[in-house]
């Protein structure tokens, strides 16, 4: 069998496993087994990225694990990021990326020979303007923590959730949040999580606290610069996985069903779209791209289209390898089946319908375009 290395890249408060919890959740059995079916040997890594770090800092990360793991000099490299990992494997391959003065990063790039970008925000999200202001930077750090608790135990306590949700509806507070609301909204959240665990949790938690460089960058303005330094490097394929989640309608609610979990939910969903549908003036894509966006969705999506955290038109580049029905963290295996053991979560409930036929599918053509000769 041949050799291939392949990076699974998080993206925005990313993680690769944090306290026993895994962000691309059975990705890597599917990658692993599709590509041993090929007589092929992957040696797959989920990065350990920074979460909200700028993208040269994520870069670098990125290189520091490269550097570590692939110790075969023959074998090709694969590049697959979800969300804003999708911009840090395109910031690594560029030719004359400098993520450190004096550091060579021809001897990995160089290998690379396919970059594969989920969801990713090529051209920005609306939702980066509104985490940038205070009440969004307060509101990401809940967010952030609610996500970590839902992805470990399924759901959180509901009491904790609806607190959550009020913050979230007092969009009017643009002083922010009182400490205290934080403070007891993480003692409450964090009491079920083994002291060994805390540690990591913590340690995360404070990088999102200390550095928040990358929300100035996802802006449309922040991005627009990204665009014109970072280059395709010749010889590697690129393609990309488009999505698009359910619209929030007001029969929405009766779709996601009476629990009050999931319509709590499907409230954080509700406005998550909403924040991420603003339209902005998306550089056009090529006439190749438009029309197999086409044919993949069935017709084109609109321009106010997202997957509840990036706009659809705003994932495009390179050949479209893949479009779905699906929202931010589905993709990445984050959705309602219970079929297996740990269970796949759904805690971004956004009535879309995604499931695990979507999800092999997805995959199945992510590992059909990696070029494995």
């Amino acid at each position: 069998m041949s050799k291939h290395y392949v990076y699974l890249i998080p993206g925005f408060f990313g993680f690769a496993d944090l306290g026993g919890i895994s962000y691309f959740h059975h990705v890597r059995q599917v990658i692993d087994r599709l590509m041993r079916a090929q007589g092929i040997e992957p040696e797959i890594y989920a990065v350990n990225t920074l979460p909200t770090a700028s993208i040269r800092k994520r870069a670098y990360k990125l290189y520091e694990q490269i550097q570590e793991t692939a110790v075969d000099l023959d074998a090709p490299i694969h590049l697959i990021g979800h969300s804003t990992g999708g911009l840090d494997a395109r910031l690594f391959t560029t030719p004359t990326a400098q993520l450190l003065r004096d550091l060579d990063l021809e001897p990995f790039a160089g290998r690379v020979r396919s970059v594969v970008t989920v969801a990713s925000p090529h051209q920005g999200t609306p939702l980066a303007f509104f985490f940038n202001s205070l009440l969004g930077q307060n509101l990401l750090y809940l967010l952030s923590m609610a996500t970590i608790y839902a992805l470990r135990f399924g759901k959180f306590p509901l009491s904790t959730l609806f607190s959550l949700l009020g913050v979230v509806t007092k969009l009017d507070d643009v002083f922010g949040l009182e400490n205290t609301i934080v403070d007891q909204f993480y003692d409450n959240l964090f009491s079920d999580f083994e002291g060994s665990n805390m540690a990591v949790i913590n340690e995360f938690l404070d990088s999102i606290r200390d550095d928040r460089a990358l929300l100035g960058q996802l802006t449309t303005g922040g991005i627009d610069l990204l665009n014109a330094a970072a280059e395709d490097r010749p010889g590697v394929a690129y393609g990309c996985v488009l999505t698009q989640a359910a619209k929030p309608r007001l029969g929405s609610f009766l779709d996601i069903g009476l629990d009050p979990y999931r319509q709590s939910s499907h409230m954080i969903y509700r406005l998550l779209h909403l924040l991420s549908s603003f339209v902005s003036p998306f550089e056009l894509p090529t006439d190749t791209q438009i029309k197999s966006m086409s044919d993949r969705f069935g017709g084109l999506p609109p321009k106010e289209a997202s997957d509840g955290v990036v706009p659809t038109w705003s994932q495009i580049h390179g050949e479209v390898i893949h479009c779905v029905h699906a929202d931010h963290l589905d993709v990445c295996g984050h959705f309602n089946d219970g079929s297996h053991d740990p269970p796949h979560v759904d805690w971004l409930c956004s009535g879309t319908g995604f499931g695990r036929p979507d999800f092999d599918l997805l995959w199945e053509e992510i590992v059909a375009f990696l070029p494995l000769d």
